[in-house]
């Protein structure tokens, strides 16, 4: 049986990716957005339920099973180790429930895989061919501060920092879309979804 062509969108804080891919799936790709599977899995995968109270103790979860989520972002958010240690939990148990997305959406020309850290975690092995959404920091951060008035800009920055450089992700990509405003999104992306398809009709 041929298999969807799977690829790969990530991009920065801001960058846009989000948007990219809800153009994508009007178009009639499915869409795993990995970010919201996780705060999905951390609340219904009983293994990963168990290895983050492990790791981080009973007070990660409320009484009603929900996620403390202010317990967990302060354990976190100033000790990279703590981060990295969250994201070595998270990220095997979203690269196996993606596998089982991809096995279900088979049947489609081609699928995608939102993550903010596809390369980081290594789930871009998964994928057959990968996009970056860029943008310049300024925007980055302008847009952010929009859509989340709780942030502040230095704390914007201070995730900026802890991702991949924008400059490495684009040595690393298949494809590179620029959502800076200079030129329109829409059409980048239809010419990447023609070619897909054009691809996997071959």
């Amino acid at each position: 049986m041929k298999k969807a062509l799977r690829i790969g969108v990530t991009g920065g804080i801001g960058s846009g990716k989000s948007l990219v891919c809800k153009i994508f799936q009007h178009l009639g790709a499915p869409v795993y957005d990995a970010d919201s599977r996780a705060k999905m899995l951390m609340v219904s995968d009983e293994v990963l339920i168990r290895q983050i109270k492990r790791e981080f103790g009973e007070q990660s979860y409320q009484v009603g099973g929900e996620l403390n989520r202010g317990y967990l972002s302060k354990s976190v958010f100033n000790n990279p180790a703590q981060l990295e240690k969250l994201n070595q939990l998270v990220h095997p148990r979203v690269a196996a429930d993606s596998e089982n997305w991809f096995e279900r959406n088979n049947g489609a020309p081609y699928v995608v895989k939102e993550a903010a850290l596809l390369f980081e975690a290594g789930s871009y092995k998964q994928l057959d061919k990968m996009i970056v959404v860029t943008a310049p920091e300024e925007l980055r951060i302008k847009r952010v501060l929009v859509r989340d008035k709780n942030r502040t800009a230095d704390e914007i920055k201070k995730i900026i920092r802890n991702q991949m450089p924008e400059s490495e992700k684009i040595a690393k990509a298949d494809f590179v879309i620029h959502n800076d405003e200079s030129e329109l999104l829409i059409p980048q992306v239809l010419k990447l979804h023609e070619r897909f398809i054009v691809n996997t009709k071959k």
